[in-house]
């Protein structure tokens, strides 16, 4: 049984042969939710973190299509994981209530398959509240 209150790493069917490249397919058995929305990040200087927040509700998968991610997670409890995505067959499956924050090489592109629709209101941006919640 997958724990879904915890982040993990989704490896994707690796089809093809190295002659002629990959083809990886995310649908029905391999997600743990149906998508309503992708969305990708590109260009994203590698000074810069991004994340610094959390959902109450969204489910998310990221996965580096091309380049590095760092990805740090950390749960309400306070466990704490860093995963390094760098290949563009595995994901990082992010639970609700789940904090993170991610650095990116200068030639990362990340794609993001999230659970629901935007929604600013699902938003946990102040990692003190954040932690409040866990309480």
């Amino acid at each position: 049984m997958i724990d879904y209150t915890s982040p993990f790493l989704i490896e994707f069917p690796k089809i093809g042969e190295s002659s002629l490249g990959y083809i990886s397919i995310a649908e029905n058995d391999n997600l743990p939710f149906v998508p309503k929305r992708i969305y990708w990040t590109y260009y994203t200087p590698e000074e810069v973190e991004r994340g610094g927040h959390s959902h109450f509700d969204l489910q998310q998968i990221l996965i580096a299509v091309a380049g590095r991610i760092q990805v740090t997670t950390e749960l309400r409890n306070g466990d704490k994981e860093t995963f390094l995505l760098d290949k563009p067959n595995i994901g990082l499956y992010i639970p609700k209530m789940c904090w993170r924050d991610m650095k990116y090489s200068h030639n990362a592109v990340q794609i993001c398959i999230a659970s629901i629709e935007y929604d600013e209101q699902d938003y946990i941006r102040d990692y003190s509240e954040f932690l409040k919640y866990g309480q």
